[in-house]
């Protein structure tokens, strides 16, 4: 199961890259700004609850795909491509197994434990 879920994280993945493709962008600038979400880690210098926070905000596919759409109305391609990278780097981190933080600690995240501490 876990591989069958990873596999559709991936596909989503790809499937974020294919609309991002007639946006006008070179193709190579998604790849370039693909790990921009991560800097949303910064939060974690404001302590653990303020990293789950700014850290989960820059990976929800649910706001990735809010972004896209209202580009998509607006005509925004800029905010399109926004929300076609989130979607794309949220789905790549949980195909390597890393999810929504919870406020507690990095680690614990809603697919399990990561880290050198795991069980």
């Amino acid at each position: 199961m876990k591989t069958l879920l990873r596999l559709e994280e991936l596909l989503i993945a790809i499937f974020a890259f294919v609309l991002f493709l007639p946006l006008g962008y070179a193709w190579r600038w998604f790849f370039l700004l693909l790990l921009a979400p991560d800097l949303s880690m910064l939060g974690y210098l404001g302590g653990p609850k303020l990293g789950a926070l700014t850290y989960n905000l820059a990976h929800h596919r649910g706001l990735a795909i809010v972004l896209y759409l209202i580009g998509l109305a607006l005509a925004l391609p800029v905010l399109q491509f926004a929300g076609l990278l989130l979607l794309g780097h949220a789905s790549l981190d949980r195909v390597f197994g890393y999810g929504l933080k919870y406020s507690d600690s990095f680690q614990n995240t809603h697919l399990g434990r990561i880290g050198a501490q795991r069980p």
